[in-house]
């Protein structure tokens, strides 16, 4: 399929979504049997008897850089979405995403970062809505910046795509009307996921980027940026499965989580004004520039990495965005600062991970 039917099919399911339209799928009604059919088989090999397990990472990072400006609250960072936005398929909390991320921001920002996940293991999108309430429960304590990871188990359970969107647009609307920045991870490419099949594996990756691209639209038309996840389970996990799958074959291992959170975090910081100016114009040299929104989320669909922000209201052929290929950074791995002791219990300060800012 070119870029171009791509962008059209991608502009039909964030239309459908914004109108209200249904719709039976991602892949058509004529392979609904056997998709079904070969998503069982193939969820019989996933998981090897692996229970679901995510570390609880939340608590602050870099805490070093509390005393910097203590008139300075730490940043606030949330994380809303599935396993992958949990951290299912690591052992320790700074092999998160979620912690990944904390520590790289607080040390870009030289600022420390507290962290709060509220998402769930095989949610789908229409779990969003719980998900944005508890982010948003304590009004004097809103996020500075959420990242949402969503869309693998809506093209699993067969979700129609302009529901999937619908709630997506949604969380995203609701986040940015009360003040927080937004970053979307898209859809992870599923058909780079060894259990999987053919034909299943094919339509898997097709459903996968036709969503990724919808989401794309209808994340920039709410005022979001995101971030193509085909890194999450694309072309790296398909060369270097063993390396890059946790152990339930399915789920990210810690190096493939920290390959998805190295192409996220430059967008965080972007979407904060943290990231030097001189980055935020399109470089040609990378193939950056200003497309329609509908064009630029089928190339980003297409390509890992890439993030899609807003950019002119309107053009020709609708709303435009600018499409941006950010250098990854390697990021430090940390655990949360743990709490302080209480009064009642003296004994030494407790120690605190170390974060040196990383130029790149």
């Amino acid at each position: 399929m070119s870029s171009l039917s791509r962008a059209r099919v991608a502009r039909r399911i964030a239309a459908g979504a914004a109108y209200g339209g249904g719709g039976i799928g991602l892949v058509g009604a004529a392979t609904v049997g056997l998709v079904l059919a070969e998503v069982q088989l193939a969820k019989r090999h996933v998981g090897n008897g692996h229970a679901p397990y995510a570390p609880r990472a939340e608590g602050l990072y870099g805490y070093d850089y509390a005393g910097a400006d203590p008139d300075e609250p730490p940043l606030r960072l949330t994380m809303l979405g599935d396993s992958t936005a949990a951290g299912q398929g690591v052992r320790r909390a700074r092999q998160t995403p979620g912690a990944l991320l904390a520590s790289g921001l607080a040390a870009v920002a030289e600022r420390p970062v507290e962290l709060c996940n509220v998402a769930l293991p095989g949610a789908q999108s229409d779990d969003l809505d719980r998900q944005v309430a508890l982010a948003l429960a304590d009004t004097s304590r809103i996020p500075d910046v959420c990242v949402i990871m969503i869309g693998a188990n809506d093209v699993t359970h067969r979700m129609p795509p302009t529901r999937s969107v619908r709630h997506l647009s949604s969380a995203v609307r609701r986040l940015r009307t009360a003040g927080a920045e937004v970053v979307v991870g898209t859809c992870p490419d599923l058909g780079t996921v060894e259990q999987v099949q053919q034909p299943l594996r094919w339509l898997a990756r097709r459903a996968s980027r036709q969503l990724a691209a919808a989401q794309t639209i209808g994340t920039v038309e709410q005022g979001g940026r995101t971030v193509s996840l085909g890194d999450l389970l694309g072309p790296e996990f398909e060369a270097n499965p063993r390396e890059l799958f946790g152990p339930d074959n399915y789920h990210p291992s810690a190096e493939g989580y920290a390959t998805a959170a190295m192409a996220v975090l430059p967008t965080v910081c972007a979407a904060l004004g943290l990231w030097p100016a001189e980055e935020e114009r399109p470089d040609v040299s990378r193939r950056e520039g200003f497309l329609p929104v509908a064009r630029a989320a089928a190339e980003a669909a297409s390509e890992p990495g890439t993030e899609v922000t807003a950019a002119m209201p309107t053009g020709p052929r609708g709303p435009w965005a600018l499409l941006k290929r950010r250098r990854r950074h390697r990021l430090p791995a940390t655990d949360p600062a743990p709490a302080p002791a209480p009064p009642s219990s003296p004994g030494p300060p407790p120690q605190t991970p170390l974060l040196k800012r990383r130029r790149g």
